[in-house]
């Protein structure tokens, strides 16, 4: 059947109203506040009988002052090294005999903790939590070894990996004032010098109710697990929350290059672009910004065959292996939207950043057809609705709306205003925001690979 444009811009915005609508009917959501300032967000999901909880804490790399880079990732390991009742590591242990999942992240942002189990055992880990939540603790011995295995870590991840090089000195250039600057896991510096009692004054600085929210999506009821919340967690005193200071990114007013030279076998060029963040639902011109740069990111790279792809790596022209477009839609800190590529052979960092740049002003020129704008919207949608098939992508989706201090109707309310951006305005801020000012670019310079040298061995210990 040949193609017709009219018809498949017309399927593509029933397509778009279709998952609005289904997105506009989500299961309940309680939320709560215990006595002691804790956040608790409680959602019904009765398809299966198991339920995951999320403890959610307002605090990441952030938060860290210079110098004790990386001692919320730190303290992310050490909450699974006892408490005054657990010794080290029995945590783990027995969230694994009640039949369940756990782990934990770090992140800029937040700090998260989670299990998946049975519903009938969600008593037994809120109990556990809470404990942690409230009592952690462990020896010098055990920070001193838990250290090692996050210095390894960073070793694996960052050192030995000349692209996850580049992007961390990429954010330290980009970033002047902004705490973003830092590494969530840090510098090697820092850890080289970080003490347990740097960890522990972190954890009860920031480790209070307060600032504090427990998630719980499944086969639940939100009257009982409040019932469950105060017998645990709202037994912990409430204790302040310190005073954030704001410490805002002072306007750059040139364009920054930096080279990084590492063993590798290809260059990877990559260009971030300060933008603002999405910093409420309102209607504004940051926030209606921040929105049309999310939805240029998906017409850039939204989807398999889109402008980045068919532009840069398809045909006999090609000039890069792969290529890819990001917006930072939302942040406690500024937001960047990044364009990166890999050269293919023959080609220069400066050929692929020439063509990645050409993308977005060409978007500028000649702006969007409403058939291509309705199918990246259309995607993006339905990404947000099958979300819904994860009781955990669900906890996820409700804690990161609160660590960013959107209501918990956000995921509605995003829908409706993504429906509302427009080609004008995609148009307009592919024209206003991707000049040289405001404008990072990072190259890998690829150097030979030293003949003699061996992968690391996986260190035992570490849990991400």
């Amino acid at each position: 059947m040949p193609f017709h444009l009219p018809s498949r811009a017309a399927l593509l915005a029933a397509l778009v109203l279709f998952f609005s609508t289904a997105w506009a009917q989500p299961a309940p959501v309680s939320q709560f506040k215990l006595d002691n300032g804790l956040t608790l967000i409680v959602k019904p999901d009765r398809r299966a009988p198991t339920a995951v909880h999320m403890l959610w804490v307002r605090v990441g790399s952030i938060d860290e002052v210079d110098g004790t880079s990386g001692v919320a990732h730190m303290l992310e390991h050490m909450m699974f090294k006892g408490t005054k009742k657990l010794g080290p590591g029995e945590f783990s242990r027995r969230v694994a005999a009640l039949g369940g999942e756990e782990n934990a992240f770090t992140s800029y942002d937040y700090t998260g903790y989670y299990q998946q189990v049975p519903a009938s055992r969600l008593p037994d880990v809120m109990a556990l939590e809470a404990d942690r939540f409230a009592h952690n603790q462990w020896s010098d011995e055990e920070f001193t070894k838990e250290l090692a295995v996050v210095k390894e870590e960073r070793r694996m991840r960052t050192d030995d990996n000349p692209r996850a090089v580049l992007f961390e000195q990429q954010r330290a250039a980009t970033f002047v004032a902004s705490p973003y600057h830092r590494p969530v896991i840090g510098w090697m510096g820092d850890l080289d010098s970080l003490t347990g009692d740097d960890v522990r004054a972190f954890f009860r600085r920031w480790y209070v109710p307060a600032n504090a929210t427990v998630v719980v999506v499944g086969d639940v009821d939100p009257q009982a697990v409040l019932k469950l919340a105060r017998r645990t967690y709202g037994r912990i005193p409430a204790r302040a929350l310190p005073v954030r200071k704001p410490r805002p990114e002072p306007p750059q007013t040139g364009p920054r290059r930096l080279d990084v030279k590492a063993p590798a076998e290809q260059a990877v060029v990559s260009l971030a672009f300060k933008v603002p963040r999405l910093a409420g639902l309102e209607p504004s011109p940051d926030n209606d910004d921040a929105l049309a740069l999310t939805v240029l990111a998906a017409v850039l790279d939204g989807y398999s065959g889109a402008r980045l792809d068919r532009a840069l790596t398809q045909g006999p022209d090609r000039v890069a292996d792969s290529a890819g477009a990001d917006n930072g839609l939302m942040g406690r800190g500024p937001q960047l939207f990044t364009l990166t590529g890999v050269p293919a052979q023959g080609k220069t960092a400066a050929e692929v950043e020439a063509a990645l740049r050409e993308q977005v002003a060409r978007v500028a020129r000649e702006g969007v057809a409403e058939a291509e704008l309705a199918r990246v919207k259309t995607q993006w949608v339905a990404s947000e609705v099958y979300k819904r098939d994860s009781v955990m992508g669900q906890a996820q989706e409700l804690g990161h709306l609160w660590v960013q201090g959107l209501p918990l109707d956000a995921d509605e309310r995003l829908i409706a205003r993504l429906r509302q951006v427009s080609a004008a305005q995609v148009q307009a801020v592919a024209r206003k925001y991707f000049g040289d000012d405001q404008l990072t670019v990072a190259t890998l310079i690829p150097q030979p690979r030293d003949p003699k040298a061996r992968p690391r061995a996986v260190m035992p210990g570490a849990r991400h």
